[in-house]
C-alpha cells in the first residue's frame, strides 16, 4: 500500500493551510461541507490523524470517524427533513477513492430525488447556509 501524503488537500484543511466550511469538531475528528455537493448539506467526515483510508485506519481511528458520522447524519436528517442519509466511503483509486485520507460522505436525501452528479463546484453562499443548518441542528441533538 502506498503512504500516507501529509500534503493532501484534507491534511492542509486540518493545517488551516487551505479554508473550509467547518461544521464540527472534536478532539479527533473533523467535519466540513463539500465543495461539490451531491445534495444540500453533503458533507465530509475525517479522522484528524493520519490514514489514506479504512484499508490503514487503525480500529480507534474508525471507530472516533464513525460516533462523528452518526451524529452529523442524525444533524443532517433534521436539518434537512430528510428522508434518509447515505453514507458512502471509498478506498483507494480503484475503489473511487480521490483524496487519500480517509473520509465519509454524508448525504441527505429525499425520497425520489437523485443525488446531483459529481464533480460540480457548488454555490459557497448555499453551502455556507447549509453548514448553519446543520449546526443548528447539532444543538437540537
Amino acid at each position: 500500500m502506498t503512504a500516507y501524503d501529509p500534503d493532501n488537500i484534507f491534511a492542509k484543511i486540518l493545517r488551516g493551510e487551505i479554508p473550509a466550511t467547518r461544521v464540527y469538531e472534536d478532539e479527533e475528528t473533523l467535519a466540513f461541507m463539500d465543495i461539490m455537493p451531491r445534495s444540500d448539506g453533503h458533507l465530509l467526515v475525517i479522522p484528524k490523524t493520519p490514514c489514506r483510508n479504512v484499508l490503514d485506519a487503525s480500529p480507534a481511528q474508525l471507530a472516533a470517524v464513525m460516533t462523528s458520522v452518526q451524529k452529523l447524519a442524525r444533524a443532517v436528517r433534521i436539518a434537512f427533513g430528510a428522508d434518509g442519509v447515505t453514507i458512502q466511503q471509498f478506498n483507494e483509486a480503484a475503489g473511487g477513492q480521490e483524496v487519500f485520507h480517509l473520509h465519509f460522505h454524508v448525504l441527505p436525501r429525499q425520497e425520489g430525488v437523485s443525488l446531483r452528479p459529481p464533480g460540480k463546484m457548488g454555490d459557497f453562499d448555499e453551502i455556507a447556509k447549509h453548514a448553519d443548518q446543520i449546526r443548528s441542528a447539532l444543538k437540537q441533538d
